[in-house]
């Protein structure tokens, strides 16, 4: 029994089982032939090697050229390289890579969605055929840096500065929680500008003096993908890698809902490998003489698991509908992203508790995806900012911050 899904291997699960109303009827051939190619790399792949790192929290890099040749990076970005997907067919490559391993789907979403998308729509002609097309083979990796150590969910506060010199900028400051940033050769990096004070974006290239990216340990979410501390010391930015698209926090926004998206779609793969992996082993492990699956209250969970993932998936699709019709608002993905991520936690903690004591080991799918559901809950906003961004577009009132207090009171 306990090498039935040993090292997160999936193959040989039913492929629908967790896909209940058939998410394929909903997708075009294009998409529907993405999604049996992902799914068979990741199973192929992936699926035997991520335990491993996973306990040792190192990056599989012999995995890259692998991921590479599925042509999904860059998603929706069309030219320099660039596959120009729909939304549809990058959430659906974001959601096979996950429903195998949340790790090396946050890798690629940190490169692609968050760091490639916004050199694409905020940077200069000669930035984007500068760094796009190496970006999208894998053969450079790029990290995206918003937020800082005292400044998470409040990110549009962000303290680290951008002071203009002759020739470009001399960047200070901080960052925390930045993926990918422990080996990325291009960091996409916001710093305000001491003379509007307006956010702007930098291009920053590996090696610059005065940039220093160390690992966060100790992680027990995610722990393949490299989280750094980054500390910038008069980090000098010519001003060709200044991306002139970026003057407010707005444009940030813009790439944030695009992301929120794509981290909906971490969860709805995530469970939807946990309900498989649960299925299989239900129906497998016998306890007082019968398949666990027979068993009534066993049956209500399973039942409980896939209803929750069918809702996931349809609030998926719709959202990737409405920003392909250009009529997806922030409040549309913040909902949709708080959402899913919370129904995902349900699911995953049900099918920890179907599994028993096999639940909590990392030899199993179920006990790994556990412990990373509970980043995906985290980040790209938690679930209460993300529920008050939709609070506010549909009230018209902010509730961010509380109300005004002196200094008084706060000692």
């Amino acid at each position: 029994m306990g090498q039935m899904l040993r090292g997160c291997n999936m193959s040989g699960i039913e492929p629908r089982a967790s896909d209940y109303y058939i998410l394929d009827d909903l997708l075009n051939s294009e998409e529907r032939s993405l999604r049996k190619i992902v799914r068979e790399v990741m199973e192929k792949e992936a699926a035997p090697i991520m335990v491993e790192y996973w306990e040792k929290a190192e990056f599989p890099f012999h995995i890259i050229p692998k991921l590479s040749s599925l042509h999904v990076v860059g998603g929706i970005i069309k030219g320099y390289g660039c596959p120009g997907l729909s939304m549809t067919a990058t959430a659906i490559s974001v959601i096979e890579m996950a429903r195998v391993d949340a790790s090396l789907s946050s890798f690629i979403v940190a490169h692609s969605p968050l760091a490639m998308l916004t050199i694409a729509k905020f940077g200069s002609e000669t930035q984007k055929q500068k760094y796009l097309p190496s970006l999208a083979q894998l053969d450079t990796i790029a990290c995206w840096a918003l937020t800082e150590p005292g400044y998470g969910n409040d990110a549009s506060s962000l303290k680290a500065t951008a002071t203009k010199v002759n020739g470009g900028w001399i960047l200070n400051g901080q960052k925390r929680w930045v993926g990918n940033s422990t080996f990325a050769d291009v960091f996409v990096l916001f710093a305000r500008n001491t003379s509007t004070s307006q956010i702007n974006c930098f291009i920053i290239k590996k090696g610059a003096p005065g940039l220093r990216a160390t690992k966060i340990e100790n992680k027990v979410a995610l722990r393949i993908v490299q989280n750094g501390d980054i500390l910038l010391k008069n980090v000098f930015v010519p001003d060709e890698d200044w991306m002139p698209g970026v003057n407010s926090f707005q444009e940030t926004n813009e790439i944030l809902a695009h992301a929120r998206v794509m981290v909906a779609s971490q969860a709805v793969g995530l469970s939807m490998g946990v309900f498989d992996a649960c299925n299989r082993y239900l129906k497998e492990r016998k306890q007082f003489g019968a398949p666990l699956a027979a068993f009534q209250i066993n049956q209500e969970k399973l039942a409980r698991m896939l209803g929750n993932i069918q809702g996931m998936i349809l609030v998926g699709w719709r959202l990737c509908k409405l920003y392909e019709s250009g009529k997806m608002t922030p409040g549309q993905a913040s909902l949709g992203k708080a959402w899913t991520s919370k129904i995902a936690r349900e699911t995953v903690s049900l099918g920890r508790e179907l599994l028993g004591g096999n639940g909590i080991l990392t030899d199993f799918l179920v006990g790994k995806a556990f412990c990373d559901l509970e980043s995906i809950f985290s980040y790209e906003g938690s679930y209460d900012v993300n529920s008050l961004i939709t609070g506010r577009e549909i009230t018209g009132i902010a509730s961010f911050k509380p109300p005004l207090f002196d200094k008084a009171s706060r000692l």
